[in-house]
C-alpha cells in the first residue's frame, strides 16, 4: 500500500481504510483468487444475525434441493467454530489432496463439501483458534480447494457480524446473501444488523427465509405459529424492501433426518422460493 503523504496518516485516510491508497479513487481489491483448477459460477452466502435460527439447516436443504434439480452444488462451511454441515449429510473422515490442492468431500447426491470437521482428526474437538486463524482457514477453503464445475456455491456463514463474515464479504466474490431468521420480537433489530453489514460491504441481500415459523398438526393439518403473531419477518422484509422467500415449519420428522445424516431426503416442498430464486439467477447467467 502506498503511503498517505497528502493526509499524513493511514489511520485517518478513508482510502487506506478501504484497502487502497491516498489519492486513489478505486480501493484495492481484497478478493482472494480461486484455485486455477476451480470453476464456480455463482456464490451465495447464507447468513443470520444470531445463532440457533437454523442457518446451517437452510444451507443444507437448499443445496440438496438444487442438486436434486440437476445443478452442481458446493457448500463451503465457514462456520468454523460450530460446523454442522458434515453431520447433516452423514459425512465423516478427512479431506484428501495432493500438491495440486485440496479435494472436497462428495455427498450422496454429488454435493461438494468442505468443512473444518472434515479436516480435524476428532470431529468433537473444540476449535480454539483466534479470529485471524479462523479467517485464514476460510480463505484457504476458497483458494486451495479444487471446486470442480460448480453452478452454485453456498457459504454457511457463522452468526453475527464478526471476523469471519467480514472476511467472506471482503475475500470471496458473493453474488448475494440469504438472511435466515425466526419470527421473534427481536428479529427487526438483529436482522437489521446483518443487513446493514451487507450494505456496508456492498453485498446484495437476495431475500429472507423464516425458519421455525409454525408447526403442523399431524392429525388435522392445522398450522400453529410458534412465536405468536405471524408476519414479523415479513414486516421486517417489507421495511427493508427485500422479499420473504420461504416460511419453514419446525417438523420433528425433518429434524430426525438431519440428526441421522439424511438431509438429502428432505421433502421437495421445502424452500421452493429460495430454490426458484437461485435457479432464475443461474438461468439469467446462461442467457447472457
Amino acid at each position: 500500500m502506498a503511503s498517505c503523504d497528502s493526509c499524513g496518516s493511514k489511520d485517518s485516510c478513508p482510502s487506506a481504510s478501504a484497502g487502497g491508497s491516498c489519492g486513489s479513487s478505486t480501493p484495492e481489491s481484497l478478493i482472494a483468487p480461486l484455485h486455477e483448477k476451480s470453476s464456480v459460477k455463482k456464490v451465495i452466502g447464507v447468513c443470520s444475525g444470531k445463532g440457533g435460527v437454523g442457518k446451517s439447516f437452510v444451507t443444507s436443504v437448499l443445496a440438496a434441493r438444487l442438486a436434486r434439480d440437476g445443478y452442481r452444488v458446493a457448500i463451503l462451511d465457514a462456520d468454523v467454530t460450530g460446523p454442522s454441515i458434515p453431520k447433516a449429510f452423514g459425512l465423516k473422515g478427512q479431506l484428501k489432496g495432493d500438491e495440486s490442492g485440496i479435494l472436497p468431500m462428495i455427498s450422496h447426491s454429488g454435493i461438494q463439501i468442505v468443512s473444518v470437521n472434515l479436516v480435524m482428526e476428532n470431529e468433537e474437538a473444540p476449535v480454539v483458534w483466534r479470529g485471524p486463524v479462523i479467517s485464514g482457514v476460510v480463505k484457504q477453503f476458497w483458494s486451495d480447494v479444487i471446486w470442480e464445475n460448480i453452478d452454485v456455491m453456498l457459504i454457511d456463514m457463522p452468526p453475527g457480524t464478526g471476523d469471519v463474515p467480514l472476511t467472506v464479504f471482503q475475500s470471496i466474490p458473493l453474488d448475494g446473501i440469504f438472511l435466515v431468521s425466526t419470527p421473534q420480537d427481536l428479529v427487526s433489530m438483529i436482522v437489521n444488523k446483518a443487513r446493514n453489514m451487507a450494505l456496508l460491504m456492498q453485498v446484495k441481500v437476495l431475500g429472507f427465509i423464516e425458519n421455525m415459523s409454525y408447526t403442523v398438526c399431524k392429525h388435522c393439518g392445522e398450522k400453529t405459529p410458534l412465536f405468536g403473531e405471524e408476519g414479523k419477518v415479513g414486516k421486517a422484509a417489507n421495511e427493508l424492501g427485500v422479499p420473504l422467500l420461504d416460511k419453514l415449519p419446525l417438523d420433528p420428522d425433518i429434524t430426525a433426518l438431519v440428526d441421522e445424516g439424511h438431509i438429502e431426503k428432505v421433502p421437495s416442498e421445502l424452500l421452493c422460493g429460495a430454490v426458484e430464486y437461485v435457479e432464475k439467477l443461474l438461468e439469467a447467467d446462461e442467457n447472457k
